[in-house]
């Protein structure tokens, strides 16, 4: 009876090895689909760009290494009246695209300029900016790549007036989700919060 139960008691431990080392290479040969689904919900759009830029286990290091920097960026929520001032800033630039949307575009990107630097992104390597912001805002940063490629047309002379002004819908889009200002709590022109200097930045050529 005794070698019977202790024959019980590895054939029991045995099956347990055997269903943990099967859990466990479930487990392994999942892990990359959970890790692409998580990079997915994460990073949106961006994530299929990357993978058709740099191809599926390359592009999940990509992406890894971007949530990795922006980790250890200075990032930061602007107080309320900075950020309905800044609102009111682009609320008041768009209404020019249509007298003049290519000084309306050009003041339109040196706002998102400031506003990405009062948010705590380096805007010095646009490229670099781009990447940091497709972490947190996946879902709109191909706008600011747009915006970026029309800016240099547009200081070029190269950019037509259409362009221009469809380009107006990509800031809408950018300072919605910098910003999230509803525009009842933006205040009137007389109110707008003024940067000092040490806050503003050059456009990257």
């Amino acid at each position: 009876m005794a070698d019977s139960g202790s024959w019980i008691t590895v054939a029991g431990l045995w099956l347990v090895f055997v269903a943990a080392l099967v859990a466990a290479v479930a487990l392994w040969r999942d892990g990359p689909r959970r890790r692409a689904q998580r990079l997915r919900e994460r990073f949106g759009p961006e994530y299929d760009i990357a993978v058709e830029q740099y191809g599926e286990s390359r592009a999940a290091c990509e992406l890894e290494g971007r949530e990795h920097r922006v980790s250890n960026l200075p990032l930061r929520s602007l107080p309320p009246a900075e950020r309905a001032s800044l609102a009111q800033s682009w609320l008041l630039a768009q209404q020019r695209f249509a007298d003049a949307p290519g000084k309306a575009a050009g003041e339109a990107y040196e706002l998102l300029l400031h506003t990405l630097h009062a948010r705590g992104y380096s805007v010095e390597d646009f490229d670099q900016c781009v990447a940091d912001l497709s972490v947190d805002y996946g879902g709109i940063v191909q706008y600011a790549r747009a915006v970026h490629a029309l800016d240099q047309a547009n200081r070029a002379g190269l950019a037509n007036s259409e362009e221009l002004l469809l380009s107006r819908a990509h800031y809408q889009a950018l300072f919605e989700g910098l910003l999230g200002t509803p525009r009842d709590k933006i205040p009137p022109a007389s109110q707008r919060y003024q940067p000092g200097a040490e806050h503003r930045v050059s456009a990257p050529r």
